[in-house]
């Protein structure tokens, strides 16, 4: 089977689009939970891939992943993380927001 020109165009346009799109909304939601994470948490913790964290005692992000699963912090994002360090200060994220700053957290473990 051979498609013509327009058919073909329209063709990689979708595909192009269907691949496309889960890559953009995953970036996107990558790069919310970065900014979540220097907003809120980085006067402490290291929230970059190198780098010491601010606050000794307070563990770097790209760390996080070998001492749990960071999928597992999404409650505990949502009502409010009372854990951590000792000098960690409570935080309580929308759930949109705590899904994003666990997608960020996942990309670090790359």
């Amino acid at each position: 089977m051979r498609l013509s020109a327009p058919a073909m165009s329209i063709a990689v346009v979708l595909l192009t689009a269907l691949l496309g799109t889960p890559a953009t909304a995953w970036d996107r939601r990558v790069q919310q939970g970065e900014t979540l994470a220097r907003t809120n948490c980085a006067r402490c913790h290291a929230v970059g891939r190198i780098g010491s964290s601010p606050l000794r005692e307070a563990p770097p992000f790209r760390e996080l992943h070998t001492r749990y699963p960071v999928e597992d912090l999404g409650e505990a994002l949502a009502e409010g993380i009372r854990t951590g360090h000792p000098t960690m200060p409570e935080f309580r994220f929308e759930a949109d927001q705590a899904e994003a700053l666990i997608a960020y957290l996942k990309s670090l473990e790359r």
